[in-house]
């Protein structure tokens, strides 16, 4: 037997007892209970986090007399009700396209999709948005801005005032926050990223 021919053989051999360590410990329950613990802490890990998140939105617009948060669905209900919950106001979003559970007058915007490469007709029911609120439009991307700028014209549709825009990741590269900002808007995003490349990620500082 050549050495190669050995060596194979001997990885083999330890693989074989690896897996069957691995069945007789699922067999036993240990490795379903380690298991079961590491998703709870990684669960914990991540609930804490998307707190701080909601946390951090909360912070920067606590003095603003924010009254209600607008958003598009879907992708962006998830941060904006966490929002919500932690500046103890509704959420409202627009929805894409008019459809038979949306019924009466509305506010409607095209907004572009970069990512689909379509356009959609994005709507809010009026009677949800009225001229006396102050309103902080929350997202969860910020790229070319399509979706924030179709928001803040439902926002000047309805007579309200706008105090802001949250972005939990602003892709920088696109430019899409900082025409908003030179438009005169607050935008304020939790992660600005610059640059993304084969090697990694540059992050803006703040």
């Amino acid at each position: 037997m050549t050495d190669a021919a050995f060596r194979k053989i001997t990885q083999l051999q330890y693989r074989c007892r690896h897996a069957e360590q691995r069945v007789a410990a699922f067999e036993s329950g240990k490795e379903y209970t380690r298991l079961r613990l590491g998703m709870k802490r990684q669960r914990r890990y991540y609930e804490k986090l998307l707190r701080r998140r909601e946390e951090e939105i909360a912070r920067l617009y606590k003095d603003q007399g924010v009254t209600k948060i607008l958003t598009i669905e879907s992708s962006g209900i998830p941060i904006a009700i966490s929002a919500g919950f932690a500046m103890g106001v509704p959420v409202v979003y627009a929805k894409k396209n008019k459809s038979s559970n949306v019924s009466g007058d509305v506010y409607s915007t095209p907004v572009k999709s970069f990512t689909h490469g379509d356009t959609n007709n994005v709507v809010v029911t009026k009677e949800y948005l009225t001229g006396d609120e102050r309103v902080l439009i929350v997202d969860d991307f910020l790229a070319h801005g399509s979706a924030l700028t179709g928001l803040i014209d439902i926002v000047d549709q309805a007579g309200a005032t706008l105090v802001g825009c949250a972005a939990a990741i602003e892709k920088g590269f696109q430019m899409g926050g900082d025409k908003l900002r030179k438009q005169g808007y607050r935008v304020e995003s939790l992660a600005i990223v610059d640059e993304m490349t084969d090697d990694g990620i540059s992050i803006r500082k703040q």
